[in-house]
């Protein structure tokens, strides 16, 4: 069984070269896997459920997660070459949108990994954020004493994703007793999170447990902590990359949530199939989370 990886636009001539395109499933990836673990994963996921299931799988990508008409394009050529269904993991929901409509009008059908589309009646497959960053929550709660101060350092909450875990991880905390005195953004980025809890430290010097919307932010944390000399303060993040992996070996962090992104992409390939048989499918399908810890943080380096 062949299988191909395409990360540019230049879909016609490797299409070929795969044979019977509609005889294929596609996993559209939002950004290439070379070089990203994440999206490595959810290849790896897709293609190995494409093996147990003896089907064709024909793995895609933008350049850049940003290159949101270079994915347009993409997902616009496979509809002409009526591949046999497209699991898609959007960069920019909205503006995928109108192709996801010309796949299911072309009978194509499509299903998100990763990121939720807008499409109406389409299955989104990926993490349950809110439940995820309460996993987070509860581990703050489990390590901290009734009472302690605590801050969040929020992505975008204009994002779903952003708000959800905002949203889990502040009813997680005060549900358990712990007193949430900062929640702020950092926009998802290691030098805003470090520059964000350097303010927080300075107006909240009783803080005791930080929660990081994503680890690239409690990264950012860590490094203010270390610099303000604080070694009373537990930090958490989310996504468990290899970074965060290495910080909680070494010390820095406590704790971050694992996505299972191999789930995303094996996930996507079987509920293709099964819409193809004719099955119906839930409007989501959660693909998991696990704390790491010290315990398995060598797991995800």
């Amino acid at each position: 069984m062949k299988k191909l990886l395409l990360t540019g636009v230049a879909l016609s001539a490797l299409l070929a070269m795969a044979g019977s395109a509609n005889a294929a499933y596609v996993l559209g990836m939002k950004g290439p896997g070379a070089g990203n673990p994440f999206w490595a994963a959810v290849e790896a996921g897709a293609k190995a459920k494409a093996a147990e299931l003896g089907v064709e799988v024909i793995v895609v990508a933008p350049p850049a997660e940003s290159d949101v008409q270079a994915q347009i394009t993409q997902i616009e050529d496979l509809i002409a070459q009526k591949v046999e269904g497209i699991a898609l993991a959007p960069t920019d929901p909205n503006a995928l949108a109108p192709v996801v409509d010309a796949a299911k009008a072309a009978g194509i059908p499509v299903v998100f990994v990763d990121t939720r589309g807008t499409n109406e009646g389409v299955t989104f497959i990926g993490t349950n954020n809110e439940v995820g960053a309460a996993l987070a929550a509860k581990y703050l709660c489990d390590n901290l004493a009734a009472g302690s101060e605590v801050a969040i350092l929020q992505g975008l909450i204009s994002q779903s994703t952003g708000q959800a875990r905002a949203d889990g991880s502040k009813k997680g905390l005060t549900d358990c007793g712990l007193k949430v005195v900062a929640e702020q953004t950092a926009e998802w980025d290691r030098a805003k999170g470090l520059s964000v809890t350097e303010n927080i430290l300075a107006g909240n010097p009783n803080i005791k447990g930080i929660f990081g919307s994503n680890d690239n932010m409690a990264l950012g944390a860590s490094e203010a902590v270390k610099a303000a000399a604080r070694t009373d303060i537990t930090i958490v993040g989310f996504d468990a990359n290899p970074d965060a992996a290495a910080a909680i070996l070494a010390g820095d962090m406590a704790a971050t949530i694992a996505q299972a992104p191999g789930n995303m992409g094996g996930f996507g390939i079987q509920a293709l199939v099964d819409l193809k048989a004719g099955k119906t499918l839930e409007p989501w399908i959660d693909t998991g989370t696990v704390l790491v810890t010290k315990d398995n943080a060598a797991d995800y380096k």
